[in-house]
């Protein structure tokens, strides 16, 4: 196989990315073959031979193939702004490192310590109820203000995840999210703005996938790793019988980490899976930031009080919309419309710039409600 010149960086972003590669396979690999420019450079009948590897990952039109990849990717990474960080780098997450299918290459944009001495993971269902969303402003509003140096990690995605995000983004709390994609485009899209502020308040967009890669199903599932990885203890708010958050809940089991579920109401469909794993000893029960401290055995440190924007200025519009859902306590959009007699998209811009202000939550299913 021919290799053109290469960067360091070029190699490790194509070794990387070779299929089903984690840290534990990129350890091993390397122990046998030296380094990411030899796996490279070596002719494919010796490199089967000497890693006894029948994959295609040995096949020297997959490794061209990478490697013009990782060209593209590097220049991406380095127009952009964006870390690229291996898992033999030094600023490699320690916790993440203690996971044997944790990726060999993370990509970040934001500036947070990954190594604070309280990283909480906060997971739930895509379906949260404001029962949910208010346990979430909650406890991180507390554990923030006991713990100057908590980090907040989950995965941006609709329901309790957004919610937990925008919880540590309203309480000033550094928070990691965790995408199933590249940092070329943000998934959901109406998250967009709260990734924005994630990354001006201090935080972090972090995945382990490149510009060029697919969105598939199974991204999804995989990102959850890294979110149980990334912390001290999983938070489950609110959970169905099956779904992503059990899945996370489970691979925090495997990593040694702690697991906490709030529960819920018998027969309320969210709660079934958190109450589940309470029952069967698998997650403690939390009811506030008073039993996480105590399960994980932290001691409070008050934060220095900073002036928070806790009443932003409303214009006289923005102050209608935000009388009308709190005294509906959740409105769909269509109903917004009709009690305020506005068009759709005049109200869709109001609506945006209260959610930029942390006054409102946007729910699934085009819901609104007051933090």
């Amino acid at each position: 196989m021919t290799v053109g010149s290469y960067t360091p960086l070029t190699y490790r972003i194509a070794f990387a990315g070779l299929q089903g590669m984690g840290i534990d396979l990129a350890r091993k690999l390397l122990d046998v073959v030296g380094s990411e420019e030899r796996f490279f450079s070596m002719k494919e009948k010796e490199l089967r031979t000497l890693t006894r590897g029948r994959s295609k990952i040995y096949t020297d039109d997959y490794r061209s193939d990478c490697l013009q990849r990782a060209v593209k990717e590097e220049e991406f990474v380095r127009n952009h702004g964006i870390g690229a960080t291996y898992f033999t780098d030094e600023a490699y997450p320690h916790r993440l490192q203690e996971a044997p299918d944790a990726p060999a290459m993370i990509y970040t944009l934001g500036k947070c310590d990954l190594e604070s001495a309280h990283v909480v993971s906060v997971v739930g269902t895509r379906h949260a109820t404001q029962y949910g969303i208010r346990f979430c402003d909650t406890l991180i509003a507390d554990l923030g203000q006991r713990l100057p140096d908590l980090v907040v990690v989950s995965g941006l995605a609709y329901g309790i995840d957004i919610a937990a995000h925008r919880a540590a983004l309203k309480h000033n709390v550094p928070t990691v999210a965790v995408l199933p994609r590249g940092l070329n485009r943000i998934y959901p899209a109406s998250h967009r703005s709260d990734a924005i502020g994630i990354v001006k308040q201090g935080g972090m967009l972090l995945t382990d996938y490149t510009s060029q890669d697919a969105v598939q199903k199974s991204n999804f599932l995989a990102r959850n790793r890294i979110v149980a990885a990334l912390s001290d203890c999983t938070v489950i708010v609110e959970s169905a019988g099956s779904g992503g958050a059990l899945v996370t809940a489970s691979l925090a089991m495997s990593y040694n980490r702690d697991v906490m579920a709030v529960p819920g109401r018998c027969g309320d469909e969210y709660s079934t899976g958190c109450n589940k794993l309470i029952a069967t000893n698998k997650a403690a029960l939390i009811t506030s930031a008073d039993d996480l401290m105590a399960a994980m055995r932290w001691e409070s440190h008050s934060r220095v009080p900073q002036q928070l924007d806790l009443f932003p200025e409303l214009t006289k519009e923005e102050q209608a919309v935000v009388d009308v859902i709190r005294s509906q306590g959740e409105v769909h959009l269509n109903t917004l419309a009709d009690i305020l007699h506005q068009p759709v998209y005049k109200l869709m811009s109001v609506l945006v710039e209260l959610d930029c202000k942390k006054v409102i939550a946007t729910l699934p299913g085009c819901r609104y409600t007051v933090f």
